[in-house]
């Protein structure tokens, strides 16, 4: 069984479209009839995320621990008790790919570290995905850790001691553990899971944090040469 986990904190504006899309992507006829569970982790929401996931059957997880690696902590142990061999994580604000399932368990690899790219952007935006994606790495063998798109085995989570309770790149600690313990790991080029270009998030330290800094440094003056007299 395929365990999805997706933590969510006053996320209703995007959930729809992230469970929409994992509904796809569990039913792949490239699955074989594997079944697939998917728990999102409502962590501390104040918002209508609970009535989101209610609304389209979402199974869901309420804690209150204000703590992104608590929660994708929580929804592991739940699906890893309930028989997942295999655990795969995406966020709230990102929708994934109809093959994205089938990609990982193709890998033939105790870990699966994708690549994620901007989702939808008005036209004046289209600066911070030119931005971003000069930013990133995107040939196989990248070296990048994204929560939104990362799969791991269940046997190579428990024996690496899973998500630390941390705030922010909870996902690199894994993965940085997981290497230690000589996991094999797949650093995909594909497929992209897409994900929210908003530069205010919801963890100090987050992907919208990086993204802000992107931004920053793109509104630098560029520096001007002196001429000599």
């Amino acid at each position: 069984m395929i365990g999805v986990l997706v933590p969510a904190h006053n996320e209703a504006e995007h959930l729809p479209a992230c469970l929409r899309s994992l509904a796809i992507a569990a039913a792949h006829p490239g699955l074989a009839g594997e079944p697939v569970q998917i728990i999102v982790a409502l962590d501390a929401c104040t918002d209508g995320s609970a009535e989101v996931c209610a609304g389209m059957a979402a199974e869901i997880l309420s804690l209150q621990a204000r703590c992104v690696g608590a929660a994708r902590a929580a929804a592991a142990g739940v699906l890893i008790e309930r028989g997942a061999t295999w655990l795969a994580s995406t966020d709230a604000d990102s929708e994934v790919p109809a093959d994205w399932l089938v990609a990982q368990r193709a890998a033939g690899t105790d870990v699966f570290c994708g690549v994620v790219d901007l989702g939808e952007l008005a036209p004046q935006q289209a600066w911070l995905r030119s931005c971003f994606q000069r930013s990133e790495r995107w040939d196989e063998g990248h070296g990048r850790v994204h929560g939104a798109n990362l799969g791991v085995s269940a046997s190579a989570y428990r024996r690496a001691g899973g998500f630390a309770a941390k705030r922010c790149s909870e996902d690199v600690d894994l993965v940085r553990r997981l290497e230690a313990a000589g996991a094999s790991i797949r650093w995909a080029s594909a497929p992209v899971v897409t994900t929210s270009s908003r530069l205010s998030g919801r963890a100090v330290g987050g992907f919208a944090d990086h993204l802000a800094s992107l931004a920053a440094f793109e509104a630098l003056p560029t520096p001007q040469l002196a001429l000599a007299s």
